[in-house]
């Protein structure tokens, strides 16, 4: 039925659709051609299989001139120093809401060549604006948003311009002060200068482990509200410098009220920070029974993502690992304990031969229960010669949640894309053709972007929600957001960024409903402690609810079950 919109109109055409009943097998259709996006990655790859050229970069979803629309920014990589050969710069495309983007990089401030990883994006200065963080293998970039598509490169005032090899990234508020601080996942300590021979046959060099390479500190910048940062990662008690972080992602995994960190490294045991509430984090990876594998092995942790899967009003974890070490899902028991239910359900049994880098929670069927997302893509090209079973490109995975606490592959038509193998690295949602459903975006390593098309036939109703702080940061990051539903377990959501491999899927919160019509009350509990509740609120709108005021705007999304 969607296929029967054309023209320029197509994606708001779909807003006025309705379609009935349910298919065995999720429908998602790539529409990259489509949409106008024509972003290639570039590796910088000159044949010396030097690190770098391994990690790909990922992708923003954001709104950066605050028009209701989501547009993409992707990270790119340029040539590693000492190899110049040619420059390229992230890419940014605003949404023109008919189902097209406008390549916009050119004025847009943000064409400086560096080599990219990851991207993050919040409104650091409360000034209504998105402003947008890149990680690099040395130095990072804070471009402060100007509000209509363009920025400008604050890095040496701001003084957070980390040098090192940094790649995941986010923005929260661990003080709970109102303006939200920085904090970056870097990797290891390498460089061309101390570049290893290292090879699968004992012949030809082939791409090194991380263990050859000793790991790095992440770094906290702490916002001191004037535009400026300071450097708080000692005094934080986060300055271990055995870190090789890959993944991070900001949740409350005890619910107090105050942000804990989550890190995922390569071949080093995993860390869960626990906000201390005082300005100091502890790490409890170790007997949260997230920091090694069941059989105590450190995995390669790449994408990692948090959230409540089965209402149980506690937030879990989701670890894409390495081919032959299975995806993770730590379900969170409850008093600070963590236990991986990946090995005994189909996630574990699906992901043993994948690579997983980018990765997320989401409902893509807006029944109420968040999904599972897995972009999938092996680091070394030739691993084939000694890993028959493995390859290269690598299909991704869609986990449906069943409402039991596990989960189902989603098996794909063999000609969709979901069945499409593919060097997959970032991965990011967000509801690109304001539809009311989540589309997907994956980047891939020296390849193009794609973006899918969430045509799952709509069954249910949906509720979205955009915050706008003011006792708190302006965006609500760290505030958790509950609805109350009639005869139900109550569904929340924590508005975050960061999370799965390198980037940042959009900010507003989707609430699938079900056949719920009318939401009985709906609750915000701000980072400042301030709790907001609106009651009887109509599905099938898009909402902005700002702090002491509750709902200010809301728009009809165009879907009616």
């Amino acid at each position: 039925m969607r296929r029967a919109c054309l023209g320029t109109s197509y994606f708001l055409c779909l807003l006025f659709l309705s379609v009935v009943g349910a298919q065995p097998n999720a429908q998602f259709v790539d529409v990259t051609a489509l949409t106008g996006i024509t972003f290639d990655h570039h590796s910088g790859a000159t044949g010396n299989k030097y690190l770098p050229e391994t990690l790909g970069a990922g992708t923003v979803i954001l709104d950066v001139d605050g028009d209701g629309w989501q547009d993409l920014l992707f990270v790119n990589s340029t040539d590693l120093p000492l190899t110049e050969k040619s420059e390229t710069t992230a890419a940014l495309y605003r949404n023109n809401g008919n189902g097209t983007f406008t390549n916009i990089t050119a004025n847009s401030g943000l064409n400086i060549p560096i080599y990219g990883i990851g991207g993050t994006a919040a409104d650091y200065n409360n000034d209504g604006h998105t402003d947008i963080y890149l990680t690099a293998v040395g130095p990072n970039h804070l471009f402060r948003g100007q509000g209509d598509g363009t920025f400008v490169d604050v890095t040496t005032e701001a003084g957070v311009g980390d040098d090192r090899f940094s790649t995941s990234a986010l923005w929260f508020d661990y003080d709970n002060d109102g303006a939200v601080d920085l904090f970056v996942g870097n990797y290891v300590d390498w460089n061309i200068d101390n570049d290893l021979f290292c090879s699968l046959d004992g012949n030809r060099k082939s791409y090194c482990t991380p263990e050859s390479y000793s790991g790095q500190r992440p770094t906290l910048y702490r916002n001191l509200g004037d535009g400026t940062f300071a450097d708080v990662t000692a005094t934080a008690g986060l300055d271990d410098p055995s870190l090789k972080a890959l993944g991070v992602t900001m949740f409350d995994h005890d619910n107090d009220g105050w942000i804990d960190l989550f890190v995922a490294n390569d071949t080093e045991p995993d860390r869960l920070y626990h906000n201390q509430r005082n300005g100091t984090f502890e790490d409890i990876g170790v007997i949260a029974g997230v920091a090694f594998s069941e059989t105590g092995i450190a995995r390669a942790g790449m994408g990692v993502d948090a959230a409540d899967y089965d209402r149980s009003g506690r937030p879990s974890l989701l670890i894409g690992h390495f081919s032959n070490e299975m995806i993770a899902l730590y379900h969170n028991e409850g008093n600070s304990l963590f236990i991986d239910e990946a090995p005994r359900s189909a996630i574990g049994r699906s992901s043993l031969l994948t690579l997983a880098f980018g990765c997320f929670f989401f409902d893509y069927n807006l029944d109420g229960l968040l999904d599972i997302f897995v972009t999938n893509g092996h680091v070394a090209d030739d691993v084939e010669r000694v890993q028959s079973r493995v390859t290269y490109a690598q299909p991704p995975h869609l986990f449906r949640n069943r409402g039991n606490g596990e989960f189902e592959e989603v098996v794909p038509d063999p000609n969709s894309v979901l069945a499409r193998p593919l060097v997959g690295r970032g991965a990011a949602y967000g509801d690109l053709d304001n539809d009311g459903d989540l589309d997907i975006v994956v980047t891939t390593n020296d390849g193009p972007a794609q973006i899918i098309r969430n045509d799952v036939p709509r069954t249910g109703n949906v509720l979205r929600v955009q915050l706008i702080g003011t006792a708190s940061n302006r965006d609500g990051i760290g505030a958790r957001v509950e609805i109350e539903l009639k005869d139900e377990p109550t569904i929340w959501r924590l508005v975050k960024t960061g999370s799965s491999y390198a980037s940042q899927s959009e900010r507003p919160i989707t609430f699938g409903l079900a056949k719920t019509v009318i939401v009985n009350s709906l609750r915000v509990t701000w980072p400042s402690g301030q709790t907001d509740v609106v009651a009887d609120v109509v599905a099938n709108q898009s909402i902005t609810v700002r702090e002491y005021d509750g709902i200010i705007a809301a728009t009809p999304i165009g879907y009616a079950q």
